[in-house]
């Protein structure tokens, strides 16, 4: 006959299983997501992992080419860092300092490098024409398809909880 490993009184046991699911909802009601936020509701969301990177891609309003934008999710998970901006013609809105970054030609394309300019939090406003598209790793999300023209749209790291009970504080919102 085989003796268990731990032999613990059934009170006992029902209370460890208990304290251990609950450590368990709370480690997962506290992780962070990123969290792409409407004026009505979440639209999309993956894990918040340190390094996890996504793009954006629209439409210039002024230069009318296309402009990409790479972030990634900061080490401390608790906002983004803006690591590059790809371009096809350079003018007025796009970055081009020193301090920017490094510039340089790619194909066709002007790219600013290492930017890591940090942000708590990124917003959109999609204009017509813009194509703004939002890309997470498993997704990807043209705003003018899914929200009004000129409606607040946030990128924010947010905790499972909030998206549990679609508890979002948006910018000018109430």
């Amino acid at each position: 006959m085989r003796r268990p490993f731990l032999r613990l009184p059934a009170k006992i046991g029902l209370f460890v299983l208990a304290v251990v699911a609950m450590l368990a909802f709370f480690w997962n009601a506290t992780r962070p997501q990123v969290s792409i936020i409407a004026e009505d509701g979440l639209l999309a969301s993956c894990p918040a992992d340190a390094g996890m990177e996504f793009s954006t891609r629209f439409i210039h309003s002024v230069q009318k080419t296309p402009v990409e934008e790479f972030f990634a999710v900061n080490e401390t998970r608790d906002g983004f860092v803006l690591l590059q901006t790809r371009y096809r013609s350079y003018g007025v809105g796009l970055p081009f300092l020193p301090t920017d970054g490094s510039f340089h030609r790619e194909d066709d394309a002007f790219v600013m490098d290492g930017m890591n300019r940090p942000m708590p939090e990124i917003q959109f406003r999609p204009g017509l024409l813009t194509d703004l598209t939002i890309r997470l790793p498993k997704e990807e999300i043209l705003l003018a398809d899914r929200v009004p023209i000129g409606s607040l749209v946030l990128v924010a790291i947010v905790p499972n909880w909030r998206i549990w009970l679609n508890c979002f504080n948006l910018p000018g919102k109430g």
